[in-house]
């Protein structure tokens, strides 16, 4: 039905890991850094387009780094130091789109952040940063996706995800399955529609994000699957999950690339998930 992807995030880049996908048959990757690991103005972007042709997979997206937020908050009510986020965001985008990366994941703020006059600014200055962004993609054949965002974060439900897009046209939305907490599925795929062009799939508890496997969360998939299709959405089934278990789960062992592809086709089949893990007995938010 749609293309399987996986972020790499939380996962060492090797040659190894596009082999995995290969066997698998993910399709598409999103690249997000481990920056404690990679930097992304000196990771090697030449040499990541090598492996992604050599094994067949597409390099759909690029996260843009949201850690440590103090110094790449796009909603940084200080200008000076916004225009440094921008600037440093500018640079990978050039680089990324030089191979062939044509969406731009981005955060808009970290947390927390309190109602009223604090998030009022919070909001008019991502969206300050989020039109100067919007161009500088397009000039690079790209555009940036504003990723829906959980709790007290900038970009919590559909209508701040609306009026942070609504200052550029050429922006576009990252639908994070597991972020909503104060909004349904239904009512955000409805209310933002088209301008999805790309998702992070994980399940969760609607106590907070769990970025678990669907079907160890309370997600209803085949509703989700139904209102993608009603809004036209034609992106990536992008999963944005680790390989090591959380632990907020337990589960039997860590997941693989086939364990993705599996889980995918069930859904997509609208098959019995396969399930090999069990949550955890009164599970704290924070935990």
């Amino acid at each position: 039905m749609y293309k399987i992807g996986l972020s790499t995030n939380g996962k060492v880049i090797t040659e190894e890991l596009f082999c995995q996908y290969e066997k698998a048959g993910i399709k598409a990757m999103e690249l997000s850094l481990d920056t404690q690991l990679y930097d992304y103005h000196s990771f090697s972007y030449e040499e990541l387009k090598k492996l992604a042709d050599l094994h067949n997979v597409e390099l759909w997206s690029l996260h843009l780094p949201f850690r440590p937020i103090e110094t790449v908050d796009v909603s940084a009510i200080d200008a000076k130091e916004r225009q440094k986020t921008v600037s440093y965001h500018t640079e990978i985008i050039k680089r990324a789109a030089d191979i062939g990366i044509k969406t731009f994941v981005v955060h808009c703020s970290g947390e927390p952040i309190e109602d009223g006059k604090p998030r009022i600014q919070k909001i008019n200055a991502a969206k300050e940063s989020m039109d100067e962004l919007a161009e500088i993609a397009a000039r690079e054949g790209a555009a940036i996706a504003v990723e829906n965002l959980p709790r007290t974060c900038i970009g919590r439900n559909s209508a701040e995800i609306l009026e942070i897009v609504g200052v550029n046209s050429k922006l576009r939305v990252c639908y994070d399955t597991n972020h909503l907490m104060s909004e349904s599925a239904d009512d955000f795929v409805k209310a933002v529609g088209d301008k999805i062009i790309t998702t992070h799939i994980s399940d969760y508890d609607y106590t907070n994000e769990r970025h678990w496997m669907p079907g160890e969360g309370k997600i209803n998939w085949q509703e989700i699957l139904r209102l993608l299709n009603k809004v036209g959405y034609a992106g990536v089934w992008m999963y944005e999950i680790r390989f090591a278990c959380p632990r907020t789960i337990i589960r039997d062992r860590d997941l693989n690339c086939e364990d993705f592809v599996r889980n995918a086709r069930e859904l997509f089949e609208n098959k019995p998930i396969t399930v090999f893990s069990k949550q955890k007995e009164n599970l704290g938010m924070w935990e």
